[in-house]
């Protein structure tokens, strides 16, 4: 072969294969080539370009009803994404089984996959409204590493396609209260999945935990623990008794714990991806997590480390009993995408949020 020609056809293979890669038949697509095995068969493909190809659902794709080895799952207190509500699930092929961890997410074997999709109920009020599905977050894992992608759903509900930049949608319903509420619904894109996914420079799964977890099984009639149940059906190793160890406290939910140990929920699920050790907001010295307590790193008379628009002219993260005169308040309930916090996945206050993190501050006893 003539050397010119052999150059070019290398350097197109080195683009395709991403310099080299194997094909791993258990290993979730890539943003390149790649194969993958779902429900038995092999599928060739770049990233699969639309969500029915995974084939995770059977029947009409927005009913989203699970496919064999697809399992759904909930949690105790979910990150607050502008009022979405999500239907979680977990897809483990053939024999592949998860791996309980006391602390942090649960551990996957290579192809495993977690599918989140967000949607808006057309009228709370009225299960049987229908609903309006915005979008599907992917997070598989292949070699070891977890990739994101995302697909954003069509006006007519039959079809979610590929997407890495993200887009502002139109979105309406109406709440409990009768109240017709409108917002744009803002789906991130890859590098602001991979931001908030990120510890210690790695893509992680997020609040898959056995505490987050440990709750009962909401898909299934009888009364069993979702963990349990897990572990009944030989998709969860390592794991005595669900009743066992922790479970994270429902935020909303007075009858599970104090006000304080639910903000602290709420501050786990919602910041503390990014605040803490681990997280992308390491520097900032304000660690989130349930299990942290040490209160100056909790905020308490922490001063910011860089100060400036985003402290709203206060002094400290938290002022004990009194939410007016706390960064952490200014922060939650600002809309200004230079000052809210969360940074990503929100672009309205979380109303109820907001009240509970007040009610914790006023709580707070100064020392």
């Amino acid at each position: 072969m003539h050397l010119g020609k052999f150059l070019l056809i290398f350097v197109a293979l080195v683009a395709m294969y991403g310099c080299g890669q194997k094909e791993n038949k258990r290993t979730a697509p890539l943003a390149r080539k790649a194969n993958i095995t779902l429900k038995g068969k092999t599928i060739e493909t770049n990233a699969l370009k639309q969500l029915s190809d995974y084939g995770f659902f059977k029947g009409q794709l927005a009913e989203l009803n699970p496919s064999e080895h697809v399992y759904p799952y909930a949690i105790n207190t979910p990150l607050f994404s502008d009022y979405a509500q999500k239907a979680r699930f977990i897809y483990l092929p053939n024999g592949k089984q998860m791996d309980f961890n006391t602390n942090g997410p649960l551990d996957f074997e290579d192809g495993a996959i977690l599918i989140k999709n967000f949607y808006y109920p057309k009228d709370e009020r009225n299960p049987v409204a229908g609903r309006r599905i915005i979008e599907t977050r992917l997070l598989m894992k292949g070699k070891g590493v977890w990739n994101p992608l995302n697909y954003l759903w069509n006006e007519a509900q039959t079809e979610a396609n590929l997407d890495y930049v993200g887009k502002s949608v139109a979105v309406n319903w109406i709440n409990p209260d009768g109240v017709t509420k409108k917002i744009d619904y803002v789906v991130p894109n890859q590098n602001q999945c991979k931001n908030c996914h990120n510890a210690n420079n790695k893509i992680v799964p997020i609040a898959l935990t056995a505490a987050q977890l440990n709750q009962r099984y909401r898909s299934l009639q009888q009364d069993i623990n979702q963990l349990d149940y897990f572990k009944q059906v030989g998709i969860l190793k390592g794991l005595s008794t669900a009743e066992l160890h922790d479970k994270m406290p429902v935020w909303n939910d007075v009858l599970t714990a104090s006000v304080e140990e639910r903000a602290k929920a709420y501050l786990d699920a919602n910041c503390a991806h990014c605040h803490s050790a681990q997280g992308s907001a390491k520097n900032s010295g304000l660690y989130l997590n349930y299990h942290e307590n040490d209160q100056r790193k909790r905020g308490v008379f922490k001063p910011p480390i860089a100060a400036g628009k985003g402290s709203g002219d206060h002094q400290y993260d938290i002022v004990p009993g009194k939410p007016e005169e706390s960064i952490f308040m200014y922060r939650m309930k600002s809309n200004d995408p230079a000052i809210r916090m969360p940074e990503i996945g929100r672009s309205v206050e979380h109303e109820e949020g907001v009240d509970l993190l007040q009610q914790y501050i006023k709580g707070l006893v100064q020392d």
